[in-house]
């Protein structure tokens, strides 16, 4: 039996309150009223800004002649209104901060899930041995689904601008979001959120039932269970991946889509998913735990962290490239926003996810080698963590983006969390699945 070192513990819980003590400034330090923003804007735009800023007024003036007063009235109104539009902006900040990090460890459990449910399926010889790990892993799940679905009831309840969707007020002068209203709208929304976070749940509770009965089983009857409901369950997963992705990311961006980013998605969090698979086992190997777990079954996640980082890849640059050579103005803002007002993190995903996956686990001999697994790992997972980050913050926030307290401090806090919920389900339990009928196929595994 695996037991949760005292250390670890106790730095999952310094994690969780550093982690609260930095959201909570973050929301404390968002500004209150325009009046704030403008105090922020003016200090900005100090000096070389500023002059601009005022050459371009004062020509705009001076063009209008006698219509002087009309225009004032004018820019004063279009003043107001981006202020009020960069008020929702930094009030978005430490909400979008914390929806990126819970929406990552949400959804990287989630894919460990599915990978657990795909080895089920396919009755695979050669990974019982972690299927325990993999049960710990999901057992954040219920955790992360809790904090999630709150998130999006308070998205509802209009106490944060993330989902611009929500406001009648946007829906009333805009005909494109008007015409999806049929199916953006909150009932439905929250509705299919609760279905999807339920039914994955259930079949978390029940699969890990079913593992845990089949030990103290006579026959293969729980394991022939948890075979159909995999199979049920990777069904209602497809499907509800691809609306989750629409409904939880993409609807960001209401005016803009992509039939290609239900797969996008689910490439990036299952390959995090993979990883996440593949760093505790090497933690819980240096600890003296998975006696039966070796170098080839390090190789075949390594394999697998390497496959499905170029399987995201393929998918970033098919979309990309349609979309970038077509050139449709509605389509291709979609990227100049991102290349232009988030240039660094929007390559550099493309450097950890894919450049240094490719040139460090292309090497066989490195697949097997513990600590450049946790290495590739660590900038994959960081790399992911960014992928996410690209497709939310810039439909929230704009170009008010930094890498700021909010930001660390949430990933911090669901770190911690994670930590703490994943450790705490390897105690509950053998790490070894004892009556499965592969497992002795998984012990002697080489490759």
């Amino acid at each position: 039996m695996y037991t949760f070192s005292n250390k670890l513990k106790t730095f999952s819980f310094i994690l969780m309150a550093v982690g609260i003590l930095g959201i909570g400034y973050g929301f404390f330090n968002a500004p209150k009223d325009i009046h704030e923003v403008e105090t922020l804007l003016a200090a900005e735009n100090h000096g070389a800004h500023g002059a601009v800023a005022h050459e371009e007024t004062q020509s705009s003036e001076d063009a209008h002649g006698v219509h002087n007063k009309v225009d004032e009235a004018k820019v004063a109104a279009e003043h107001e209104e981006h202020l009020t539009h960069v008020l929702h902006q930094l009030q978005n900040k430490p909400w979008a901060a914390l929806y990126v990090a819970c929406i990552f460890f949400l959804l990287l459990s989630m894919g460990v899930l599915a990978f657990y449910a795909i080895q089920q399926v396919a009755q695979a010889g050669w990974s019982p041995v972690l299927f325990r790990v993999m049960q710990g892993i999901t057992a954040y799940l219920p955790y992360g689904s809790v904090i999630f679905f709150i998130i999006l009831v308070l998205c509802g309840l209009h106490f944060n601008h993330l989902f611009i969707w929500l406001d009648p007020e946007v829906v009333a002068h805009d005909a494109l979001i008007a015409n999806k209203v049929g199916y953006l709208n909150f009932p439905f929304w929250i509705v299919r959120a609760a279905i999807f976070l339920i039914g994955w749940n259930l079949y978390n509770y029940y699969t890990r039932k079913n593992c845990l009965a089949q030990d103290e089983s006579n026959d293969n009857s729980f394991y022939k269970k948890n075979f159909n409901i995999s199979a049920g369950f990777l069904v209602f997963f497809i499907v509800s991946e691809s609306i989750m992705s629409w409904d939880w990311i993409m609807s960001i961006d209401p005016h803009w889509f992509s039939t290609l980013f239900g797969w996008y998605v689910f490439a990036s969090f299952f390959v995090s998913g993979i990883t996440m698979i593949a760093m505790v086992t090497v933690y819980l190997k240096s600890k003296g735990y998975l006696e039966y777990v070796n170098t080839s079954h390090i190789h075949d996640l390594a394999k697998f962290m390497f496959g499905i980082s170029v399987f995201w890849t393929y998918l970033w640059f098919s979309q990309f490239m349609l979309i970038w050579y077509a050139n449709i103005p509605e389509e291709v803002t979609y990227y100049v926003t991102r290349i232009e007002l988030y240039n660094l993190p929007f390559f550099g995903a493309i450097v950890m996810n894919f450049v240094f996956p490719l040139l460090i686990l292309i090497n066989t001999d490195f697949k097997r080698i513990s600590w450049v697994i946790v290495m590739a790992g660590v900038v994959i997972l960081a790399g992911h963590y960014i992928d996410f980050f690209n497709m939310i913050m810039p439909g929230t926030v704009g170009d008010r983006w930094f890498i700021g307290v909010s930001e660390i401090a949430s990933v911090l806090f669901f770190l911690g969390l994670f930590i703490y919920a994943v450790f705490t389900a390897l105690t509950k339990a053998p790490l070894l699945p004892k009556r499965n009928p592969f497992i002795e196929e998984s012990k002697h595994f080489h490759y």
